[in-house]
């Protein structure tokens, strides 16, 4: 199981069990020490120098700590939180929590693949799990991570900055309001439309490098370029 799906795993059993009128900065603290304590295991078996030398780690290395983005809606205070980078519509408008160097990532992975492609490489070569072109842009993806609960929030058992969660205030009238993962890149306001156009990207551009670039390709044999969840309602 990946690092992400166990996070997620985790913080949905906290979701179930949280109070209904638990604030975003409620949640954000519990939903850390739900990830931290997941580490506590391995600590609680290990001597303290040592527990501390594997904190050390996980506070240097981000990419090994459990980690996920969450969008929250809560019924009783009418608000939709974005923690990490997730996206909402609220009554046809749109919100999201973009990380703030995924673009420029993005960018340099279709660089590389306009230039493995100038340089006689197949297409269906850049559409494999091992991905060149995504290979080159890991060691400054790794690099930026660094900023991981600094300049942009995630879940992933360390402080939230919460000036970095997105709080979306409703009114009381009936809203409809769609919450999904950044797995659909056009959020559509139904299902149906936001598949139909990742189906169009996948298309005419698997590989992600033209209008809209990703830092992933369409793998051969996917329908989709990452995970994705959506969820529509009005209340």
């Amino acid at each position: 199981m990946s690092n992400g799906r166990y996070a997620m795993q985790l913080i949905s059993r906290y979701i179930r069990r949280m109070p209904k009128d638990i604030t975003c900065h409620q949640f954000c603290i519990g939903a850390t020490r739900v990830i931290r304590e997941s580490y506590l295991p391995l600590l609680s078996s290990l001597r303290s120098d040592k527990s501390q030398q594997i904190l050390q780690q996980l506070y240097d290395h981000p990419e090994e700590r459990l980690c996920a983005s969450v969008v929250i809606y809560s019924r009783l205070r009418r608000e939709v939180w974005l923690v990490g980078d997730c996206h909402c519509l609220i009554n046809g408008q749109y919100f999201d929590n973009p990380k703030p160097y995924e673009q420029e990532l993005a960018e340099m992975r279709a660089a590389r693949v306009v230039e493995l492609l100038a340089s006689g490489v197949k297409p269906a070569a850049l559409l494999q799990s091992s991905d060149p072109a995504r290979e080159a842009m890991i060691p400054r993806m790794l690099e930026v991570m660094h900023n991981q609960n600094i300049t942009f929030a995630v879940v992933d058992g360390f402080p939230i900055p919460e000036t970095k969660v997105p709080v979306i205030t409703l009114g009381f009238q009936p809203n409809e309001i769609v919450l999904a993962s950044d797995g659909y890149p056009f959020l559509q306001s139904t299902l149906k439309d936001s598949e139909q156009r990742l189906q169009q990207q996948r298309e005419s551009d698997p590989l992600n490098i033209g209008s809209f670039k990703a830092t992933k390709a369409f793998v051969a044999g996917s329908n989709s370029f990452d995970d994705r969840t959506y969820i529509r309602f009005t209340d």
